[in-house]
């Protein structure tokens, strides 16, 4: 199995059960080994009293990227800490992008980048996640 092949297959499995991601209105555009993209357009629910998107959903969009990042290897891993700047707003109707990429990778712990922007390339929020990984694997497959 090539590394895309065990992110992908990694992805469907988590994505089978992700009804948290799902409910937001999160889609899942892109994995890879240590990234992944995803994407969520901003609908009056998702607005708070500023009648901006809420920095949760924000925070969200760019938590399932980095889930989905650091998952891509068939291990089970889970947030250990994160961290999130916002930068600008987001508005009702514009499409958000969260794109998180592997910093670094050492025994069980990694670091993860997320960068979430508008459609138009402006960056609305930074967020740095730091993964363990536990005991598991999405689906069965002998690691070495």
């Amino acid at each position: 199995m090539t590394p895309q092949e065990r992110a992908e297959k990694s992805a469907d499995a988590m994505w089978a059960s992700d009804d948290a991601s799902r409910w937001f209105g999160i889609e899942l555009v892109e994995v890879a080994p240590g990234r992944a993209v995803t994407r969520l357009v901003v609908e009056r629910h998702h607005t708070n009293g500023h009648d901006i998107c809420h920095g949760g959903v924000i925070f969200s969009l760019a938590d399932s990227a980095f889930a989905f990042a650091c998952n891509s290897y068939n291990r089970v891993a889970v947030a250990q800490h994160n961290t999130i700047s916002f930068i600008a707003p987001g508005q009702l109707g514009d499409e958000l992008t969260a794109t998180a990429r592997e910093i670094s990778v050492s025994g069980r712990s990694g670091i993860y980048d997320v960068q979430v922007s508008r459609g138009d390339g402006t960056v609305i929020a930074e967020m740095r996640g730091c993964s363990r990984a536990l005991k598991g694997q999405h689906f069965e497959e002998d690691v070495p």
